[in-house]
């Protein structure tokens, strides 16, 4: 298998990992404050990741040369997670997807941006057909309900911490001194964590912790281990070996892998027309996965 297609693998696995972070997190984001809630998960999450860097020998001298690099890319990521419990808050579930799926373009752009990585015409065209499949599976093709699509000040929030995302994929490859995935992620969730705690600290304080309901500590487990450790090492991993637009269109699988979710938490099973949109962002994901001419 080439690093290409191992880098698409590991964003495959990603889509569906981050998937669970909406059908979780609109749950608990009115039982936390979302500085609080990320503030532990990053530092827990690198606890996690930590004793994968040193039991792997991947914690070498020179991975921790320019440590500004952590908090810089610590940073973006963070604000992408504290912004998307914020606007949970008020969107809906629904409408934040939609509004996730504006990500891929704007790292395209921030991909030309800093690394003048250029969109060629195939690809966007396969974006396009994701982007068109994604909210077709998003408004359960329902043409009126896309329509009648309004952005709230939820989807605004939640929109500033796309943009944060669309920053990081690229930064990654521009950041990386040949460091490993894993050492690298580690360093993110460090300096992550460290702005989480300074900016965060009076929520934390203000936080009752022993009266948080269930859906609160599973929804932390979750997105402790699954959405941001291994989620962090498979972008990393990814962002090395693909374009950051081929990296972030994955995105358009979201709300697949979040209708799978749902039914799994037995909300119903979708109907036929909706997947037609599962098929768009296959196809768009197909035209993806083939070298460029």
């Amino acid at each position: 298998m080439s690093d290409a297609a191992r880098g698409h693998l590991a964003m495959l696995i990603f889509s569906a990992l981050v998937a669970g972070s909406f059908s979780l997190g609109a749950l608990a984001a009115n039982e936390i404050a979302p500085t609080a809630l990320n503030a532990v998960r990053f530092v827990l999450a690198a606890c996690v990741l930590g004793v994968a860097v040193f039991a792997s020998g991947a914690a070498t001298r020179a991975a921790w040369e320019s440590p500004w690099r952590y908090l810089v890319l610590g940073g973006f990521f963070a604000l992408y997670f504290v912004l998307m419990f914020e606007g949970l808050k008020t969107a809906p579930p629904v409408s934040a997807a939609a509004v996730f799926t504006m990500t891929p373009i704007m790292t395209a752009f921030f991909g030309w941006l800093l690394l003048r990585q250029v969109t060629s015409g195939r690809m966007a065209f396969a974006l396009a057909i994701g982007a068109a499949g994604a909210l077709w599976v998003i408004f359960r093709a329902d043409l009126a309900a896309l329509l009648a699509f309004k952005i709230g000040i939820g989807e605004l929030i939640y929109l500033i911490g796309c943009a944060s995302h669309a920053v990081y994929v690229p930064l990654v490859r521009m950041l990386n001194r040949g460091e490993s995935p894993l050492a690298f992620a580690f360093g993110t969730l460090i300096g992550g964590s460290v702005l989480l705690i300074a900016y965060g600290w009076p929520a934390l304080q203000a936080t009752e912790w022993a009266a948080l309901p269930m859906v609160v500590w599973v929804t932390l487990g979750y997105i402790t281990v699954f959405a941001t450790a291994v989620t962090f090492v498979l972008v990393q991993y990814a962002s090395l070996r693909l374009p950051g637009a081929k990296v972030m269109a994955y995105t358009y699988l979201v709300p697949s892998w979040v209708m799978l979710w749902e039914v799994t938490m037995g909300n119903g099973v979708p109907s036929g027309m909706i997947l037609i949109g599962v098929a768009l962002t296959v196809v768009a994901l197909v035209m993806l996965l083939r070298e460029e001419v």
